[in-house]
């Protein structure tokens, strides 16, 4: 299995993606299901269970959320767009998909 110099600012820029994400996403969480009002709903009961799916009214998001999750937004495209278009995959003659998949 081939290995690769991965230069340092590559590598910050590949962890920063999952932990902005986990941030992201531990943010989100408590947020209403809808960033628009919306009116909750409830499903049918499904055939062969008793299970019935739905969401109550959403309120949608305050300003402040709104503003919040943007900015989640754009430090998640930040890594994002640093680590696929980085000058280093242009240095590697074949293997590029096995390269960005390697740890």
């Amino acid at each position: 299995m081939p290995t690769y110099d991965f230069p340092q600012d590559l590598r910050d820029a590949q962890l920063a993606l999952p932990q902005s994400r986990a941030a992201f996403e531990q943010y989100a969480i408590a947020l209403p299901w809808s960033a628009a009002p919306m009116p909750g709903w409830e499903a049918d009961e499904q055939l062969h269970s008793t299970y019935r799916s739905g969401k109550p009214d959403s309120p949608a998001y305050t300003q402040e959320e709104a503003a919040e999750v943007a900015r989640y937004q754009a430090e998640l495209l930040r890594p994002s767009i640093e680590v696929s278009t980085h000058p280093y995959w242009s240095t590697l003659d074949n293997g590029v998909v096995g390269a960005r998949f390697a740890r």
